[in-house]
């Protein structure tokens, strides 16, 4: 039996079987909401969402879910906290504490989330920083292992920017026993503490390679080359990720059967072709669908 969660703060946070518990509770909501069966497990609670960063499946899903489990979502910008005009993030927290039964955070310091779950009293839910996007990535989990049949020994090779969902993606793909394998430039690598990590603990390669790096997987993912935040950056970078786009000639590399995951937005010709993106569009939207049974089966674990 797995340890209770008391936040999800990164995948680094949980055990194997932690993440296993979330994929299957994730898999029987799924079941029950495809099904008619009404599951009201969180009547009652509130969950505060706070967004720094815009969002469309983030909010969209958390909101949804909530409703879908009997709860209520409330939705926090920075213009309507008075965090976003200055007040410390423990006094948000103590005082946020008071009044919800969870929090779900989407900001760009790691350092913001860690505090709130440090000085508050609730769980708190990261929905995504710059350092980690871990509710993307147990969506992504339980997409594979609904296509695949299980996760252990499958290959899984990012191809692009070393951030949030590379540094997720290496975490739990590694957790899981997946053989993980990141092709991005040296200047744009993932986090050097994550890099040392999986180099002791699992299967993973790194490089600029991407024929040798992307051969036989059985999953390929990518994501923008810009994230949030990096847009001034954007010139730049088109020109360094150039080569680093899921096209037919990188997908002929992967296993015949390899199926495509992007977290979305998709800005298409660029990381991805047209051609891709619609070639495994059903793997890629059911991918975004998956982030609200796998999001519920996070409320569910932490504020039941």
């Amino acid at each position: 039996m797995s340890e209770p969660m008391k936040h999800l703060l990164k995948l680094g946070d949980l055990t194997t079987e932690q993440i296993m518990s979330i994929l299957n509770l994730a898999d029987q909501l799924k079941y029950e909401y495809k099904h008619g069966i009404a599951h009201p497990i969180l009547a009652g609670k509130t969950l505060g969402m706070i967004f720094q960063k815009a969002s469309t499946r983030t909010r969209v899903s958390f909101e949804t879910g909530m409703y879908q489990l009997g709860g209520h979502a409330l939705f926090l910008s920075s213009r309507d906290l008075q965090i976003g005009r200055g007040e410390p993030v423990q006094d948000t927290a103590r005082v946020l504490s008071r009044y919800l039964d969870g929090i779900m955070i989407r900001t760009f310091a790691q350092q913001e989330v860690e505090d709130l779950a440090k000085y508050g009293s609730i769980p708190i839910i990261n929905g995504l920083t710059d350092y980690a996007h871990p509710c993307q990535v147990l969506a992504d989990l339980m997409t594979i292992r609904e296509r695949k049949g299980s996760l252990k020994g499958l290959k899984l090779c990012f191809i692009g920017d070393g951030n949030n969902m590379a540094n997720s993606l290496i975490v739990g793909g590694i957790k899981v026993g997946m053989h993980v394998s990141i092709a991005c430039p040296d200047a744009y690598q993932p986090d050097a503490a994550i890099l040392a990590w999986a180099k002791e603990s699992g299967q993973f390669a790194i490089g600029e390679d991407i024929a040798a790096l992307v051969k036989d997987a059985d999953v390929v993912y990518t994501d923008v080359w810009a994230s949030m935040g990096d847009e001034g950056e954007l010139e730049q970078r088109k020109k360094a990720f150039a080569s680093y786009q899921v096209n037919a000639a990188v997908m002929a590399l992967a296993k015949p059967d390899a199926m495509v995951q992007h977290c979305l937005p998709a800005h298409r010709g660029e990381e991805i072709t047209e051609e891709v993106m619609e070639a495994h569009a059903d793997e890629i939207f059911e991918e975004a669908e998956n982030r609200l049974h796998a999001q519920k089966a996070v409320l569910v674990k932490l504020m039941k």
